[in-house]
């Protein structure tokens, strides 16, 4: 198990393993590992820094931040995934005065120009694909053995482990982002709910859930197939119905803690959703 000590990296042994096979002598030519390692605690954060190949990082533990070129700055934490490519200039590692686990693959081949084609996308953004379990680290380890064994066929089926991982780690940054998605649509959709006793606000809605107006109006659209002021209104009025059958308020009253300032338009718009003005609505259910 070869270990180095780095302590501009990390207080702790790293463990590298270079390929000492020349690529001729593989039979698996569309994917090479050429090096893989274990950083951890890793202390160190590189700036402006370039791959002459494909790599991804998968942290074990700690945090930090991962930009790709000049996009925006990403929190990452255990459980990220994280790709290194040719081409373009990176900035990444644990905040100052922390620390991450690192485990990093580094691989070349025409194999990755199938998986950029598929199931391998938006490669510069940092992925959640959940914290190292019993799989994940067996298989980690399985592919670091057959990286220290020096022998040509156990480099090929290392290149095969390393494609297993990856995939299932993507699968579970798929999931991963659609539980996301799912509760972050939640979130919005109680917001709205607990909106309807006040002037409505869209603006302020979309501030808080972090996104812009049009992406409020179309997660609505989607999740309700109303546009947004209609679904708001549809809301309002079924409570305002709600209200009129349960107790005594006027309709102005009602309107009032609805948020609408002018009964008129209130009661205009509940014909419009009911069919009838509020108060022959309320005569006609209590009958």
């Amino acid at each position: 198990m070869p270990k180095i000590m780095d302590y501009m990296i990390s207080p702790y042994p790293l463990r590298i393993i270079t390929s000492p096979i020349d690529s001729s002598k593989l039979k698996l030519q569309s994917l090479i590992i050429t090096n893989v390692g274990h950083l951890p605690g890793r202390i160190s954060f590189r700036h402006q820094a370039t791959f002459s190949k494909w790599a991804f990082i998968y942290l074990a533990g700690g945090n930090g931040s991962y930009q790709a070129n000049n996009g925006p700055v990403q929190r990452v934490e255990s459980g990220s995934l994280l790709f290194l490519r040719p081409g373009v200039i990176y900035n990444y590692g644990p905040d100052q005065g922390g620390f991450w686990d690192e485990f990093y693959f580094t691989f070349e081949g025409p194999r990755i120009e199938e998986w950029l084609g598929s199931w391998l996308t938006h490669v510069d953004e940092a992925k959640q694909v959940g914290h190292e379990d019993a799989t994940q680290h067996n298989r980690i380890e399985r592919i670091f053995m057959l990286m220290e064994s020096g022998l040509p066929d156990n480099m090929d089926r290392a290149a095969l482990l390393v494609e297993t991982l990856l995939f299932e780690f993507m699968l579970k940054a798929q999931a991963t982002a659609q539980t996301t998605k799912t509760q972050q649509v939640i979130d919005i959709m109680d917001d709205l709910g607990d909106s309807l006793f006040q002037p409505f606000d869209a603006k302020s809605i979309a501030k808080r859930h972090h996104i812009s107006l049009s992406t409020l109006r179309r997660v609505v659209s989607e999740y309700t197939g109303y546009p947004l002021n209609a679904y708001i209104n549809r809301l309002k009025i079924a409570e305002a119905k709600n209200i009129l059958l349960n107790t005594e308020d006027s309709v102005k009253e009602i309107a009032d803690s609805l948020g609408f300032k002018d009964v008129f338009y209130f009661s205009r718009l509940f014909k419009k959703y009911v069919g009838v003005a509020p108060l022959i609505y309320r005569n006609n259910m209590q009958l």
